[in-house]
């Protein structure tokens, strides 16, 4: 046999040779440095070490009076301090309360009365874009100002504004020949009458996270829209309103919230000595009655451990429903 190879022998040998060599690819230099450098340590000692404060404060004045007050619902407290275990009794009496009916009643009408404040907002929210100039400023301040008017000042003035006998509201309607109920003396009315105050003291605030996203929208698709023919109507259901959905998914989670929370206008706005107190009362103000006046420590956890759920509950409905019309986009 001749030592001599053939051409396409040495050719395909010299092939071989030149191919990339098979075998494991090297590794990254950044992955040959240790898992716990001292460089990422330092890294995330500072960056817990900024956070610290925070979670203090989160864990100390949120997180311990939830779990705090959770204990405290299965307690009973005596008049000089001390708490007996009782399990479930203060649950069980919560649940028994005659007051309880009409005043969780009168807790859902105020809070949907404040979510049907939701479409004047946005109206006003609307008609405040439309405004330029040098007195925007000065509308939006102005409707903004009972966002950050002290509640008890709110409360007084809107009391002598629905005052039966002397009142503002009832003087104006006695001119077109109404006369006007006892607002805040007949429980027939406090309820409506507070939510109409509610309804203004959150007007500004709406109006303001309503514009901003209003402004979000592109005008691209108005001026599309009116190509096609589209009037202010349909552009508004076809286009404001789904692209406006985040904004009042938003606003009506802090409805409900806030709503489901009133106590400072029953307080403030009724008194403690007004007949109409007893079929006017929140699921809040039973809360304060047996914390502040009855000295009732554990049953007043028990219903603030109750709101709690029934917040917790309705806000994760909302979340969950929200996916069906809420338009991110």
């Amino acid at each position: 046999m001749s030592a001599i190879e053939s051409p396409s022998v040495a050719a395909g040998k010299a092939a071989a040779g030149a191919g990339p060599k098979r075998g494991p690819a090297p590794r990254p230099v950044a992955d040959r440095r240790p898992r716990f450098s001292k460089a990422h340590l330092k890294e995330w000692a500072w960056g817990y070490a900024m956070i610290a404060p925070l979670f203090a404060g989160l864990v100390i004045f949120y997180l311990w009076p939830i779990v705090q007050s959770a204990y405290f619902s299965f307690t009973s407290w005596g008049v000089f301090g001390g708490q007996q275990w009782v399990g479930f009794q203060n649950y069980s009496s919560f649940m028994s309360d005659p007051q309880l009916p009409r005043a969780a009643w009168n807790t859902v009408k105020y809070s949907l009365i404040i979510l049907a404040g939701i479409p004047l907002s946005i109206v006003f929210a609307a008609l405040m874009n439309q405004v330029s100039g040098k007195y925007a400023s000065l509308y939006r301040v102005l409707y903004f100002i009972p966002v950050v008017t002290m509640p008890a000042a709110v409360a007084m003035i809107w009391r002598w504004l629905y005052n039966g006998d002397y009142g503002l509201i009832n003087y104006l309607l006695s001119l077109v020949g109404i006369h006007g109920p006892h607002w805040v003396s007949d429980d027939r009315y406090t309820v409506w009458a507070m939510g109409l105050v509610g309804i203004w003291s959150s007007l500004g605030y709406n109006m303001i996270i309503f514009a901003a996203g209003l402004k979000n929208i592109p005008r691209q698709y108005y001026e599309a829209s009116s190509l096609d023919g589209a009037g202010r109507i349909r552009q508004f259901f076809s286009i404001t309103l789904p692209l406006l959905s985040p904004s009042i998914f938003f606003v009506s989670v802090l409805s409900v919230i806030g709503g489901l929370q009133m106590f400072d206008m029953v307080l403030m706005m009724l008194g403690k000595t007004n007949p109409a107190l007893a079929g006017s009362k929140t699921i809040a103000y039973l809360f304060y009655e047996d914390a502040f006046v009855t000295g009732n420590q554990g049953l007043a956890a028990a219903i603030a451990v109750v709101l709690t759920l029934v917040l917790l509950v309705l806000t994760a409905l909302q979340f969950r429903l929200q996916k069906r019309w809420v338009h991110y986009g």
